[in-house]
């Protein structure tokens, strides 16, 4: 199987997905989880980069065909992680979502610029990610985990149920539009 994990920068992704790969050997089913965004600059699969926003531009035709040569065919489970994974075919998606002015706070922190902070918060508040994920994938393959006031490891232990089919499709329950 294949599960895309996605969200606003910030929201987790990233390092749910290392507790997630920790986590791998105490189930039978082997897991490989894919780091979409190291995958872009290691292998270069880019097409330059914005200089005013210090990020490369994906090479999304690459990028799926990276995916399929690397992360199919495998009787592993095969998790990927990035901003971009609900992009790409998937069996299942777990949107993270994160409270808009958490999310900017850890933005911040990390170092990016008050214009970058507050054009995430936003898209996070207006569903941005969730809405390109259900579009693409339909309500019944998207989860979303509100990981605002979780641990790494209790976000790492929901997205392993939904990778178990432990858990119900759950778009839209997340709701930020009141941050607006």
């Amino acid at each position: 199987m294949r599960l895309a994990v996605t969200g606003t920068p910030g929201t987790g992704k990233t390092t749910a997905t290392e507790h997630l790969d920790d986590r791998a050997s105490e189930r039978a089913q082997d897991t490989r989880v894919v780091h979409l965004n190291d995958v872009i600059r290691e292998a270069g699969l880019h097409d330059g980069e914005d200089p005013d926003r210090a990020s490369l531009y994906a090479d999304f035709e690459a990028l799926g065909e990276w995916l399929d040569e690397h992360a199919a065919g495998t009787d592993e489970d095969v998790v990927v992680e990035s901003h971009l994974a609900h992009h790409f075919d998937a069996h299942r998606v777990v949107v993270l979502r994160c409270a808009p002015e958490t999310l900017e706070s850890r933005l911040l922190e990390r170092g990016e610029t008050e214009e970058k902070a507050e054009e995430n918060a936003d898209a996070e508040a207006l569903d941005v990610i969730l809405a390109e994920a259900v579009d693409r994938h339909g309500t019944d393959a998207v989860y979303e985990i509100d990981a605002t006031d979780r641990s790494p490891e209790a976000v790492a232990d929901e997205i392993r149920a939904v990778l178990d089919g432990e858990r119900e499709p759950s778009a839209g329950t997340v709701d930020f539009t009141g941050w607006l």
